[in-house]
C-alpha cells in the first residue's frame, strides 16, 4: 500500500458480548503502520471500552445516534423529539408485520433505523473504507462517505426473523459483506442469491495471547468445587441462546442421579426474569447460577470443566472459540452452523438440539474422562491465532 488508508468501523457499544469481543481482537491485531483507524461508537457504553487500543482514534458521541441503546421514554427526555417521535411509529407498525410472532424486536429495530436516517447527521469525514460491524447497517449505509464499504454478517440469516425486502435494501449499499464462517455465508446467499458475488468469508479474528493473559489478570477468587463437575455457558440472556434447554437439561440429570453437577452462566439480558422463574420453578436455584455480566468471562472457564454453548441458533460463537483456546472440552447443540466450528468427537462434541439431547451428551462427557482427556489433547494441537484472516480487509483496502 502507499500511503496509510483511512479506516472507519462503526459499532453500536462495547457491552459484553461476542461480536465486541471479536471486535476488540481485530483492534488488537490490525497493522496500523498501514492504516489508520478511527472507531464510531454510537453509545460510548460497555465494559470493553478499555479494551480499545491506544492506536485508535475513538470519535466522539453523537447524541442523536447513542438514541438507539436508550428507551424511547429516554430520547424525549433528553429532547431528541424526532427520533421518539419516529421510533414510536416504528413500534406501531412492527406490530402488524406478518412476521409478528417472533420477528417483531427485529423488525421494529429495521423501522426504527429506517425512519430516523433523514434526522441523523452525516459524518463529515471521509474515508478508504467504512466497515459497519454490527446489524442494522443502515447508518454507515446512509450516512458515511468511503470509497468502499463493508458490512458483517454474525449470524445464521436461516433463522433471523426479519423484513429481508427492507434489510436487502441496505445490503445493495455495501461493496462487500464479509461473514464470520462459511455457514453463515451459505445461509445468506440462500436468503440475498443477488449478493453473492459481494460475499466472503473473514473469521472473526481470534487472539489467544489476549485470552490468556486475561485469564491469568483475573484476581476473582474460586468460585467453584472441586466435589462438583462444573459446566459453564457464557452469552447473552435470551431465547436464542437456549439456556431455558440447559435448565431443563440439568433437571434431567439430577433425576438420574448427577446432583453434584453443576451449571454456571455467565452473562445478562432480557431474558434473565424469565430464566430465573424456570430455575425456581425446577428447583434448581442451587445448582444453576446465573453469574451475570463479567468483564473477565475467561476465568470462569478456565475453572470448570466443560464449557456448554446451548443455543437454539449461533453465528460462529466467539465463545466456543475461547473455551478451546483455554484448554477446554466444548459441547454444542447441533444448530445450523455448528460444523463450521466444531468437528464431532474430535476437537468437540455436537449433540441434538434439545434438553435430552444435551442431558446424554454431558452424561456420557462426564462419565468418561478419557473422552474429555482426548479432546482437550487435540485442541492442544489446534493454531488458533489467525490474524492472517486480516489481509483479506488489507486487500479490499487495496
Amino acid at each position: 500500500m502507499i500511503g496509510k488508508k483511512k479506516l472507519l468501523i462503526a459499532v453500536y457499544n462495547l457491552e459484553i458480548g461476542g461480536i465486541e469481543r471479536s471486535l476488540i481482537n481485530m483492534l488488537e491485531n490490525i497493522d496500523y503502520q498501514k492504516i489508520d483507524v478511527d472507531l464510531f461508537i454510537y453509545h460510548h457504553t460497555g465494559e470493553l471500552l478499555e479494551f480499545i487500543p491506544d492506536q485508535v482514534r475513538v470519535l466522539p458521541e453523537i447524541d442523536k445516534y447513542s438514541t438507539f441503546r436508550k428507551s424511547i421514554k429516554q430520547c424525549f427526555k433528553e429532547g431528541h423529539y424526532s427520533i421518539g417521535t419516529m421510533r414510536v411509529l416504528a413500534k406501531l407498525i412492527s406490530v402488524f408485520h406478518p412476521k409478528l410472532e417472533e420477528g417483531t424486536g427485529y423488525i421494529q429495530m429495521q423501522l426504527a433505523q429506517k425512519y430516523s436516517m433523514p434526522f441523523l447527521p452525516e459524518l463529515q469525514k471521509a474515508y478508504d473504507i467504512a466497515i459497519s460491524y454490527a446489524w442494522p447497517h443502515d447508518m454507515v449505509a446512509n450516512k458515511v462517505n468511503a470509497r468502499k464499504k463493508i458490512a458483517w454478517v454474525h449470524t445464521d440469516y436461516s433463522k433471523l426473523e426479519i423484513d429481508n425486502k427492507m434489510d436487502l435494501s441496505i445490503w445493495r449499499k455495501f461493496d462487500h459483506i464479509a461473514s464470520v464462517s462459511d455457514d453463515c455465508l451459505k445461509s445468506f446467499i440462500v436468503q440475498y442469491p443477488e449478493l453473492e458475488e459481494k460475499a466472503l468469508v473473514m473469521e472473526n479474528i481470534t487472539s489467544p495471547v489476549f485470552i490468556k493473559e486475561m485469564c491469568l489478570k483475573s484476581n476473582e477468587p474460586k468460585f467453584v468445587s472441586e466435589k462438583n463437575f462444573n459446566l459453564i455457558s457464557v452469552g447473552r440472556l435470551s431465547y436464542v441462546k437456549g439456556f431455558d434447554l440447559a435448565v431443563e437439561a440439568l433437571k434431567i440429570l439430577h433425576e438420574k442421579g448427577y446432583k453434584n453437577i453443576k451449571w454456571h452462566v455467565v452473562g445478562y439480558g432480557g431474558y434473565e426474569s424469565e430464566l430465573r422463574k424456570w430455575i425456581t420453578k425446577n428447583k434448581l436455584e442451587a445448582s444453576f447460577l446465573l453469574l451475570g455480566k463479567k468483564t473477565n468471562p475467561y476465568f470462569y472457564i478456565k475453572e470448570c470443566d466443560l464449557y456448554v454453548q446451548p443455543s437454539r441458533y449461533e453465528g460462529k460463537a466467539v465463545t466456543v472459540t475461547e473455551a478451546m483456546i483455554l484448554g477446554k472440552p466444548v459441547l454444542i447443540t447441533n444448530y445450523p452452523t455448528a460444523n463450521s466450528q466444531v468437528k464431532h468427537g474430535i476437537d468437540g462434541y455436537i449433540c441434538d438440539l434439545s434438553s435430552h439431547g444435551l442431558a446424554e451428551a454431558i452424561e456420557q462427557l462426564y462419565n468418561n474422562s478419557s473422552l474429555r482427556a482426548q479432546v482437550v489433547k487435540n485442541i492442544e494441537q489446534k493454531e488458533f491465532s489467525n490474524k492472517e484472516e486480516l489481509e483479506k480487509l488489507y486487500s479490499l483496502i487495496s
